[in-house]
């Protein structure tokens, strides 16, 4: 599973960052939203039914399952499932079907309890599984307490795979669960509150939304909170709250093994074309989680928003609070990359290690952990306001520029730190971090900082003052230096 910062080793490599830059998004195209399932007829699930009964709204069935077969196969049109409110211990999939809603019924609250249900070993399973379909909406369920302590098991919240079109997950909410093994530094644990697997070479999946969701409280081990991976080709993660989970809160992801490995290093292996907007992310924190402990302590190094290796990406307008990391854009995989990817107009505050950072977080260098990384470039970071950041005082900035880096704009930015001496800008100390980067029409400023005082750091070199560091670096000859914040 993809990991910001990657271990605690990667952690003290940052720490011992010598400079740190701003952000710009690169454009990217918006997929439109998917279509929503229409058409058929409408039957009613409630905790006291029957499967014997008509399904009506007055003999209404007793398990969801029943209810997706009475709607779907040869000849039938599709339709909704409609759950009165109530609980449900009952897990539900949507396989090889077309034009299916399961909502809950207006007004009311019905939950996918998975609290009494057996997590299968051997890998993925989830309260609903959606897979090889067409024009299927999961809306307004609670999917909560699916979780165990298997190391080998992986429970999801909502999982989407194979070659699906038009499937849309909004007004859900997923909580409380995941996997709670406590092997501390083993990245074997798992589990995801949303996520979408594009693992078939043959058919991507398209035209996806997953938006107005609430994940929080989940335990994830090595993995994300709402995730796409691999081929899934047009999709938004819009206008979601994400919060209080124990790693990534969103992610974009290429080149893991999700395809067959003749297609793993090709951009049939990447989430693309895709929109990561208004969403709020908040108190991502990888503190705690087995996964992430290394030589007594802890990574902070969980991203609010991240893209591991995707391309063609636009993150816009989304609130990332209180995370280890704000926004991340980079590749893990010492063969991949991420590129042309727009970071714009974004507010990031309060990250306990970094606002916004981009490149890979080693270059194989036994300082920074000893591994290899893939590379981040044609990236856009632009009219992003950064403030407060790095509250674990730790020497990081609040714009990291880390390894394997080189030609992104990073421009119309404005990042305010939290005191004078927190580097505003910085690079690792390598001299060819931020190669070919435009870094410019940014505004800084400093709670308490003068032009004489304030710190930017580039290729290993730390700028005390505004002049020292335009001078010495060429950077931002027409960005601004305010007083205050």
């Amino acid at each position: 599973m993809s990991f910001p910062g990657g271990s605690t080793a990667l952690a003290a490599a940052f720490a011992a960052v010598a400079l740190f830059v701003f952000p710009s998004p690169s454009p990217s195209p918006s997929p439109s939203p998917a279509p929503a399932a229409t058409g058929g007829r409408t039957v009613y699930v409630a905790p006291g039914g029957s499967d014997a009964g008509a399904g009506t709204r007055a003999a209404p069935f007793r398990t969801v399952q029943h209810a997706v077969a009475a709607l779907s196969g040869a000849g039938r049109a599709g339709g909704t499932v409609e759950l009165r409110g109530g609980r449900y211990a009952q897990r539900v999939s949507l396989r090889n079907v077309s034009g299916i809603t399961v909502t809950a019924a207006p007004g009311e609250h019905a939950v996918l309890d998975g609290s009494s249900l057996t997590v299968p070993p051997g890998g993925r399973s989830a309260m609903v599984t959606i897979a090889d379909s067409t024009r299927v909406t999961v809306r307004g369920l609670d999917i909560t307490g699916y979780r165990t302590d298997d190391v080998n098991a992986m429970p999801i919240g909502i999982y989407v795979h194979g070659g699906d079109d038009g499937v849309r997950i909004t007004g859900n909410h997923v909580h409380d669960l995941g996997n709670h093994n406590g092997t501390r530094g083993s990245m074997d644990m798992n589990a995801h509150g949303i996520a979408v697997y594009g693992d078939s070479a043959a058919h991507s999946v398209r035209n996806l939304s997953i938006d107005g969701n609430e994940v929080d409280h989940l335990t994830l081990g090595a993995s994300e909170s709402v995730v796409v991976n691999g081929n899934v080709d047009g999709w938004r993660i819009t206008g979601n709250r994400i919060h209080d989970n124990n790693n990534i809160g969103i992610d974009a992801i290429g080149y893991e093994p999700t395809l067959p490995a003749r297609y793993r290093y090709t951009d049939l292996n990447r989430a693309r074309n895709g929109y990561i907007g208004s969403n709020r992310v908040e108190r991502i924190i990888s503190e705690g989680n087995p996964a992430y402990y290394s030589d007594g302590a802890y990574c902070n190094c969980a991203d609010g928003i991240y893209v591991d290796g995707g391309t063609h990406i636009v993150i816009a307008d989304n609130t990332a609070l209180r995370d280890d990391i704000g926004i991340e854009v980079a590749a893990e995989n010492p063969r991949g990359a991420a590129d042309h990817v727009t970071v714009r107009d974004n507010q990031v505050r309060y990250s306990r290690f970094v606002g916004i950072t981009t490149g890979g977080y080693c270059d194989g260098k036994e300082d920074c952990g000893g591994v290899q990384t893939g590379r981040s470039f044609d990236n856009v970071f632009t009219g992003n306001a950064l403030r407060d950041n790095n509250t674990d005082h730790d020497g990081s900035p609040e714009f990291l520029i880390q390894y394997h880096e080189s030609g992104n704009r990073i421009t119309g930015n404005t990042v305010c730190a939290a005191g004078g001496g927190v580097l505003l800008l910085g690079t690792v100390a390598r001299s060819d971090s931020g190669r070919g980067d435009t870094v410019d029409h940014n505004t800084y400023a400093a709670v308490g900082g003068t032009a004489r005082g304030m710190q930017w750091g580039w290729h290993g070199t730390t700028y005390t003052g505004w002049a020292a560091f335009r001078s010495g670096t060429g950077l931002d000859a027409h960005s601004v230096l305010r007083p205050h914040c």
